[in-house]
């Protein structure tokens, strides 16, 4: 029974994904996502309580930090799947997509789940690494599902650089192993690599952390190759956009967190800590010069999110445990509030049939519903109270003006100040202003005319911008919980601690 609980959230979403392929997607097989993601919730919640298990051999095991990741990857996905059976219909009104289209969106997303359950269940870097890469071969399709020009630039400019990434940190892991063998550690898992770390050769663990932290660095989106995810992001299926910035990216960071335990043991924290010091505020710095010029409100999440990953690497080179507590809430809370932001975009690029800022003018007289989602999801993203986000960044900042890194801490909060003007400059007139409409030649946001509503006549053609129902309900949850945690973490707080403890969390 214990080892079926560990298989159970990487077969669950299989088992839907051939089902997909067999019945495709119809009234009654919509919901099978949903189902399968309310599955591998449950599943996480169980293991969170469970301690270490394992499964297939040992192949698969589970302990606190990914039993977390796994909580993280159901809370995402669920909101993901119960958007879809109302994103593809309309999709399908629009003439966006197809039955046979739809039949490999179900097949796709739910392997997506899969390989993203299967890389935080891996017992060791090789499963890892193959996880990964599955993630990077799924979604390629997924991104490119409109078959547009610019789905299928963005969808190969995604592989080309993710596959450069992977490249680099399988040879990263091939020097770990040259590394291990010599020191008689001839097992890539995690519990042998982290017994005899000691022992292995700094000159080649310095190359084969770098190579890395560089390779999973590219999935997590951090700097310098970070290219992808705005052309990535932007392009996907709203649902699937969310799965990639809400969990796909802090899978990619948990593969970093796992080796980084590994290299503190060998090269000592020093190391490791500069490294993601300087690919954080190069992360940080690259967000805020690019979300300045921004006109592209789905590219503007986009590039929200390399901020983000930006804050989690600086968190894990502070590496205390409140640090590290703060990191593992910041995966969390970037999870829910990216995911309901991306949600909320996808209904607005369906109404207006364009992403371009200027497009959308005066929202919340329009529909107080969408307009309330998608500025509390705002809110949460920069880190206004009460918001997790919130208490996450207070304790980052915490942690590491009492570690001795004041400095990067401080030029952080400063990168973070213009990207907070940035986002509300840019949005302030989605929300509240009556401005100049897209291609009237004025205003900042000026440009082309938008193409014509996707589903239907837009606002002003006398169509109506509305939030459906069963797309409400999950959004307003999912920003409830996110408010919630930053008040209190209630059970969470001691699976946050050990998890804390397994990254390797110093005092």
């Amino acid at each position: 029974m214990e080892s079926l609980l560990v298989l159970a959230p990487v077969a669950v979403p299989a088992v839907a994904a051939c089902l997909y392929a067999v019945l495709g997607w119809n009234r009654v097989t919509a919901w099978l996502g949903t189902l399968s993601a309310a599955v591998l919730l449950a599943c996480a919640v169980t293991l969170s309580t469970a301690g270490t298990r394992e499964a297939l051999g040992g192949l698969l095991f589970s302990d606190a930090l990914s039993a977390f990741m796994l909580i993280v990857i159901g809370v995402v996905a669920l909101l993901a799947m119960a958007a879809s059976p109302a994103h593809l219909p309309a999709e399908l009104a629009a003439g966006h997509t197809g039955p046979r289209a739809m039949r490999r969106y179900g097949v796709l997303t739910q392997a997506f789940i899969a390989a993203m359950a299967l890389a935080v269940l891996a017992s060791g870097l090789g499963l890892l690494w193959v996880a990964i890469e599955a993630t990077t071969i799924v979604t390629a399709f997924l991104v490119g599902h409109r078959r547009t020009r610019a789905a299928t630039e963005a969808a190969w400019k995604y592989v080309v650089i993710c596959s450069v990434g992977i490249a680099l940190a399988l040879l990263g892991i091939v020097m770990v192993h040259y590394a291990g063998t010599h020191a008689g550690v001839t097992s890539l898992d995690w519990a042998p690599l982290a017994e005899g770390a000691s022992r292995l050769d700094p000159g080649v663990m310095r190359v084969a952390v770098m190579l890395l932290v560089l390779g999973f660095g590219t999935k997590a989106g951090l700097a310098p190759m970070h290219a992808w995810l705005p052309d990535a992001h932007s392009q996907a299926p709203a649902p699937v956009s969310a799965l990639m910035s809400g969990v796909l990216l802090s899978v990619a960071f948990y593969a970093v967190l796992r080796v980084k335990v590994i290299a503190d043991v060998a090269l000592g924290a020093g190391f490791v800590r500069t490294l993601l010091v300087i690919v954080a505020l190069a992360s940080l710095t690259v967000a805020a010069l690019l979300l300045l010029g921004q006109r592209d409100y789905k590219r503007l999440l986009a590039y929200s999110s390399i901020e983000h990953m930006g804050l989690l690497a600086l968190g894990a080179a502070i590496g205390t445990s409140l640090a590290l507590v703060a990191v593992l809430l910041h995966i969390l809370g970037h999870g829910l509030g990216k995911s309901v932001l991306f949600l909320s975009a996808g209904r607005l690029h369906q109404t207006y049939g364009s992403s371009l800022i200027g497009a959308v003018r005066g929202l919340a007289g329009k529909a107080p519903l969408l307009a309330g989602t998608f500025a509390l999801g705002l809110l949460a993203l920069l880190g206004m109270p009460p918001f997790s986000l919130f208490a996450s960044e207070l304790g980052l900042a915490r942690a590491g003006f009492a570690a001795g890194l004041g400095w990067p801490v401080a030029a952080a909060l400063v990168l973070m100040l213009v990207i907070v003007a940035a986002v509300t400059r840019h949005t302030r007139h989605m929300l509240l202003g009556d401005g100049p409409a897209v291609g009237s030649g004025d205003g900042p946001d000026s440009g082309p005319a938008p193409s014509a509503p996707a589903d239907g006549p837009g606002p002003a053609a006398g169509g109506a911008v509305t939030l459906p129902r069963g797309l409400a309900v999950p959004l307003v949850a999912r920003l409830a919980a996110c408010a919630v945690l930053g008040v209190t973490l209630g059970p969470l707080h001691s699976l946050l601690q050990a998890a804390a403890v397994i990254a390797g969390a110093t005092p």
